[in-house]
């Protein structure tokens, strides 16, 4: 099959956690650019992780793949451990009695690409009892292997974009995975160094300066380089997905933007300036605005982007405006990364009592989003 990632780790040697690696070799042979540009435009094949075995993950997602509305926007193929996740969907009564394939599948591109029904990609990495609602070391290891699956899956050209279920952050530090979360871990896989992570719902769209520190360390951060960087990303990023010349808002990191330096030196001393430099490179940016308005304004359509400084600068409006529907999307990868709004769910894993509407939404726009985007000689999104 040529080239590709090593097999998913055997059942015999899940205990065992390997160092990390990135993930540089393609998974089989890449598909010709002139084939993908066939099927693109009709339907695409998007990869779902389905996260913490123990959390809510599959639930979410069988409920979200077994919708018809989602599978007539793109071709579903749940990634993970396939005796699980049919054994999960039997105890509450869901449907996941689709095709499995693995890497070793003969013909596998054939498949993923004339294949109108949805498909389990087999990870065949759990062979531990795990309870639901119970995070450890092996759900931990077991959530990593499908990311790393996903974005080998995707790099060669075999998926068009890829939807995440939650993790647990706790059980990948179990797992001995030195990564916070899936933003971090998926720059790594990919060897990203800018990136960003990002909420999309309708207008309302946000891009995050930090993510997972301390509300100290966050504040730390606000940077005038840092604050450079990020605007060029998230300029770039947005002209990818098909904002010719975006409007860029960033928020005010102090109450009343400092109030002439009243309450806060950062607006004059480094948020202010970084807007000034990338307005002089010819990117319509504009702040530093009031956090109490600014994410309205966003929603009601005056600005395409907002630039929020820390986590909770920007999931306390787009949980409270958006809830449910909110999608987190990575911004720098060389692949579409979609992904819910919401958590692992520990306390109703397992009891088929767990709402899917961001799990349905996070691919849905993964869909639409690799629509928009211009492809690689491999195939896969840039």
């Amino acid at each position: 099959m040529g080239a590709r990632v090593n097999r998913a780790r055997s059942l015999e040697n899940i205990h065992h956690l390997p160092r990390i690696k990135r993930c540089c070799l393609p998974l089989g042979k890449s598909v010709p650019k002139s084939f993908k540009e066939n099927i693109k435009n009709t339907c695409p094949r998007i990869g779902i992780t389905v996260g913490d075995p123990a959390g809510i993950g599959i639930e979410v997602t069988l409920k979200a793949v077994a919708d018809q509305s989602l599978r007539e926007n793109c071709l579903p193929m749940i990634i993970g451990d396939a005796r699980f996740l049919r054994a999960a969907a039997d105890k509450m009564g869901l449907r996941a009695d689709y095709r499995i394939v693995d890497e070793d599948t003969e013909n596998l591109s054939k498949i993923l690409f004339e294949s109108k029904e949805p498909l389990i990609f087999d990870c065949r990495n759990i062979n531990s009892a795990i309870e639901p609602g119970i995070e450890s070391a092996v759900t931990g290891r077991a959530s990593a292997d499908y990311i790393e699956k996903a974005v080998a899956l995707c790099l060669s050209g075999l998926i068009d974009a890829i939807a995440t279920a939650p993790i647990s952050k706790n059980a990948l530090k179990m797992a001995g995975v030195p990564f916070p979360g899936h933003t971090e871990f998926l720059a790594h896989l990919t060897k990203t160094d800018e990136f960003a992570m990002s909420f999309f719902s309708g207008n309302l769209r946000v891009v995050l300066l930090s993510t997972h520190v301390s509300l100290k360390n966050a504040l730390e951060l606000v940077k005038h380089a840092a604050i450079v960087k990020l605007i060029r990303l998230t300029h770039r990023e947005m002209q990818k997905l098909g904002v010719a010349n975006p409007k860029i808002a960033v928020a005010a990191l102090n109450p009343h933007g400092g109030e002439n330096q009243m309450f806060g030196l950062e607006e004059a001393e480094e948020i202010n300036p970084a807007i000034a430099e990338c307005r002089a490179e010819g990117i319509n940016v504009t702040g530093a605005f009031s956090a109490d308005t600014i994410f309205l304004r966003n929603m009601r359509g005056e600005f395409d982007v907002v630039i929020a400084h820390y986590h909770d600068q920007a999931t306390i409006p787009v949980k409270s405006l958006a809830f449910g529907e909110a999608v987190n999307v990575t911004l720098g990868l060389p692949l579409i990364r979609t992904s819910v709004d919401h958590g692992t769910a520990f306390d109703i894993a397992g009891q088929n009592l767990a709402e899917f509407s961001s799990m349905k939404a996070a691919i849905v726009l993964a869909a639409e989003l690799s629509r928009r985007k211009p492809m690689s000689q491999s195939g896969a999104a840039v």
